[in-house]
């Protein structure tokens, strides 16, 4: 009797540790990892250059250009190469309150937006000679003013308008869907292409014609 009761103590004595043990493991298991603050945070900062907001974007006519080249499967030479910023809504109201009417605009951020032409060409009957120019803009709400400056290497809107070249109107319009990130892009045509100007719900277009 004595050795049945001594068995069984010994038997709870060691089902009680093991629980113990199992306890305090899945204690250990469910307790969140701490991780290094410092760590993390320096993972987030570039010690090279800082994030840009608005993303610097080329766009090429022929579209998608140095792909093409690149694969040999390209027909015809560059005609435009345009070099701008992207800013986005990020929920503001633009035209008419941040971008006001009548005011210039750089199409853009940051740098001035710049366009190059590899060839002349002829816009609303004005030919353009080939060469590197500064592409801004004079938003209206019916028309979207146009310009082409030669002050090229400039930031923002510290263009001398004394340089301007060539102003062109085109009209403008709103339509869906909304675009967040402010997009220009070339677009074939008959005669060349449009060059597509397009934020929030409105969207402007300059004709381009490659003469031959």
């Amino acid at each position: 009797m004595i050795r049945t009761v001594t068995g069984m103590l010994k038997f709870l004595v060691i089902v009680f540790f093991v629980s113990c043990q199992n306890q305090n493991k899945d204690h250990t298991d469910k307790t969140p990892e701490k991780k290094d603050s410092s760590a993390v945070n320096n993972q987030a900062v570039n010690p090279y250059a800082p994030t840009d907001v608005s993303p610097m974007d080329m766009s090429y006519y022929p579209v998608d250009y140095p792909k093409l080249k690149m694969s040999n499967s390209i027909s015809e030479p560059p005609v435009a190469r345009l070099i701008y910023s992207r800013p986005h809504l990020q929920g503001r109201k633009m035209f008419g309150q941040i971008i006001k009417y009548g005011d210039p605009w750089r199409l853009g951020a940051n740098e001035a937006s710049e366009i190059q032409f590899y060839r002349d060409v002829t816009i609303q009957g004005k030919k353009i000679p080939a060469g590197r120019y500064v592409l801004y803009c004079i938003p209206y709400e019916d028309k979207w003013t146009i310009i082409l400056n030669s002050g090229i290497d400039t930031w923002g809107l510290k263009i001398d308008a004394s340089k301007d070249l060539y102003r062109f109107d085109v009209p403008v319009i709103s339509k869906k869907p909304q675009v967040e990130y402010f997009t220009m892009v070339f677009e074939k045509t008959d005669q060349g292409a449009d060059l597509i100007m397009a934020w929030d719900t409105y969207v402007a277009r300059l004709p381009i014609q490659f003469p031959s």
